[in-house]
């Protein structure tokens, strides 16, 4: 039985841009987890899980500011085989770090435009990240079938 979902644009910047990116990664056969917990104190913005079990995390920014505010980003590193930034084309590109992916979007789609560096997960954190993501789609399908089941 399909679940109806909202067909409504997000209201955020750095929420569209997260649609754009899933979508985006969709086509690349990806599947994707929306502001996901890895770790105590981290929350990626989208974590990807690629069809030979890659994971990617992409963090969303909406501009300068946002960029300027972040200082996590770094701890995200750990707990993927590669680490993407995603912006809209007006971003200024030239101040994301070197050694980072980067992927242009906007609500509708997005495109890798540069590849990140493969640093492959170990065996254990690859299980601890994949239980981790298996659990939180899970529970949010869960959760949207039945809202009063309390996950």
């Amino acid at each position: 039985m399909p679940v109806d979902l909202p067909q409504t644009l997000p209201a955020l910047p750095g929420q569209r841009l997260q649609r754009g990116v899933c979508r985006g990664l969709r086509a690349l056969d990806f599947v994707c987890v929306e502001e996901l917990i890895p770790a105590p104190g981290l929350r990626v913005d989208v974590m990807a899980l690629g069809p030979k079990g890659e994971v990617w995390v992409v963090e969303c920014k909406s501009g300068r500011a946002d960029f300027r505010a972040d200082r996590k980003w770094q701890g995200y590193l750990d707990w993927c085989d590669r680490f993407f930034w995603a912006v809209d084309a007006d971003f200024p590109v030239e101040l994301l770090p070197e050694g980072t992916g980067l992927i242009l979007a906007d609500a509708w789609d997005a495109e890798v435009v540069r590849m990140a560096p493969e640093t492959p997960l170990s065996g254990a954190r690859r299980k601890v990240v994949l239980r981790t993501f298996a659990r939180a789609a899970a529970g949010r399908l869960q959760q949207l079938r039945d809202p009063g089941a309390g996950v």
